[in-house]
């Protein structure tokens, strides 16, 4: 048989889909599974989005667009950024994107060489590690712990960088803990980055979903920043895979020659219904959806204390606790799949964000209604009894 390229052998699995099928098995035998595993909102597009998708489909709109997309919706993202974090751009440098994961491949094309070692935190969210090993890139994860909110700081990237490392891909907020980096700390981040040359790739996927004061783009601190965005996570449209990519002017040609042939185009029909996303009347009604995961993440936390499971560093953002079990248990994986399958519940073991955490920790998503959080909190009580 053909021999598989060797970046097969470095590609990280994401162990939590083994959960989800035991967890399905477990459903097919008639059991009620909560899942506070996947990070996909219970909320889908608003009617108002779905009425255009099908407007656009009757009028025929279903054609390809250009590489970088349809032009109304660059300059809406463009315009987005600048009402709601703070970053004024041309919109030509905005490329619409087969979601987050589109946009993370043509970064990862356009700016890693065969060999270049890129620093991420331990822990973060696995499957980015592959986009840099399929760019013949090195990922590098870096240790990172509560008392800096488990992210890269300016330290660590001084500490960690070497002859190959070529730059640093991060998120604010992040998945798994939902934690931002502080806003002096990613100045001084960056700062470290680009004193040594290299190039800094930020996830912003989860940036409105903050629930703090008004968030602002790592833009606004350095407008050389590689952004990357999405409609899946605040906009609900996890399968209309539709994202984009912010980069400075130099990048762009590059880009858009690059998603001409990796990509030809963004799905069509879900850029035209993704214009009235940024209308008043549906972002009034992503603004309640975002308090409502706020209302879930404050019923959460006190609960998770109480009953042992210890939350390190509250989460400012995303849908997402990082907690620690070590009151309970010291093997996540094991902790893990009793509670599946004692108590209905379904929690993502920490292996799958890397080794620094993984024995003791484990991810919980509250993409959830807060009636079945509150089911669950009632199961974990009596499976911790």
């Amino acid at each position: 048989m053909p021999r598989l390229a060797k970046r097969t052998e470095h590609v990280m699995p994401f162990y939590v889909v083994e959960l989800f099928k035991q967890a399905n098995a477990l459903k097919a035998q008639g059991q009620d599974i909560i899942s506070l595993g996947i990070g996909e909102p219970d909320f889908t597009a608003p009617p108002q989005v779905v009425e255009t998708l099908h407007r656009a489909a009757q009028a025929g709109l279903s054609g390809y667009t250009p590489p970088a997309g349809i032009s109304p919706l660059r300059a809406a993202i463009a315009d987005y950024y600048a009402q709601q974090f703070g970053a004024t751009l041309d919109p030509a440098r905005v490329i619409v994107t087969s979601g987050a994961s589109g946009a993370l491949l043509l970064a990862s094309m356009a700016l890693i060489n065969p060999g270049d070692e890129i620093l991420m935190p331990d822990p973060s969210y696995p499957a980015n590690q592959n986009f840099i090993t399929s760019a013949g890139g090195v990922p590098r994860l870096i240790p990172c712990s509560a008392e800096h909110r488990f992210q890269l700081s300016a330290d660590t990237v001084r500490e960690h960088w070497g002859p190959a490392t070529r730059g640093v891909l991060i998120a604010s907020p992040s998945n798994p803990t939902g934690i931002t980096i502080a806003r002096e700390d990613l100045r001084a981040l960056i700062a470290e980055v680009r004193q040594r040359g290299g190039f800094v790739i930020m996830d912003e996927i989860y940036l409105g979903l903050y629930y703090g004061d008004r968030p602002q783009s790592a833009l606004t601190l350095d407008d050389n920043v590689v952004i990357i965005n999405s409609f899946s996570k605040y906009f609900h449209m996890t399968g209309w895979r539709l994202g984009w990519l912010i980069v400075p002017p130099h990048m762009v040609q590059a880009i858009e020659t690059l998603a001409a042939s990796l990509a030809i185009c963004a799905p069509s029909l879900a850029q035209h219904a993704a214009l009235t996303c940024f209308e008043p009347e549906v972002m009034h009604i992503y603004e309640n959806r975002r308090l409502s995961f706020k209302q879930r993440r404050d019923y959460l936390l006190p609960e998770f204390e109480r009953l042992g499971l210890h939350i390190p560093v509250a989460p400012d953002g995303a849908f997402y606790i990082y907690a620690d079990i070590r009151a309970h248990s010291q093997d996540s994986d094991d902790f893990s799949r009793r509670l599946l399958t004692q108590a209905g519940v379904a929690a993502v073991p920490g292996r799958d964000f890397g080794p620094a955490h993984a024995p003791y920790t484990m991810r919980f998503s509250y993409a959830t209604g807060l009636d079945r959080l509150q089911e669950a909190i009632d199961r974990i009580e009596r499976f911790l009894a």
